[in-house]
């Protein structure tokens, strides 16, 4: 099996934690733009997990991604659902006003393999848009 960044820094993560919560942003980059497109939570309770499964429940999503950016819920590791939920909300209003938190988290295009965000500008809060599902 070949490892990718993804794989690499899970089992890291893992490692450290013994469980964690992880909040994932579904994002099109093109054009000099991030969209954001779908979030999510997942709680992480093994090292099993690797790029080619976890990019097939993304696929799930019905979504036309290109890359993925991950977080932390927090550095307590595990969190309840309530919290993993309002965390995830806190994060998604956050990031709608400045893309530039990705480079806070970690940046993965469709093959699991890190991305970076260089030179960003915040890009304004759009209007009226279609909500954001989780």
């Amino acid at each position: 099996m070949v490892e990718t960044d993804f794989d690499e820094w899970l089992h890291a993560t893992y490692t450290e934690t013994q469980g964690f919560t992880l909040l994932m942003v579904l994002v099109r980059a093109a054009e000099g733009r991030i969209d954001l497109l779908r979030s999510a939570y997942l709680h992480v309770i093994g090292d099993d997990l690797g790029w080619q499964d976890m990019r097939h429940h993304l696929d799930g999503s019905g979504t036309a991604w290109n890359a993925v950016v991950m977080f932390r819920a927090g550095r307590e590791g595990l969190v309840a659902d309530a919290i993993a939920k309002d965390r995830l909300d806190a994060l998604m209003r956050t990031m709608n006003g400045d893309r530039t938190l990705i480079r806070d988290g970690e940046f993965y295009n469709r093959d699991g393999l890190n991305l970076r965000l260089d030179d960003a500008e915040p890009q304004p809060a759009v209007l009226n848009q279609p909500p954001i599902l989780n």
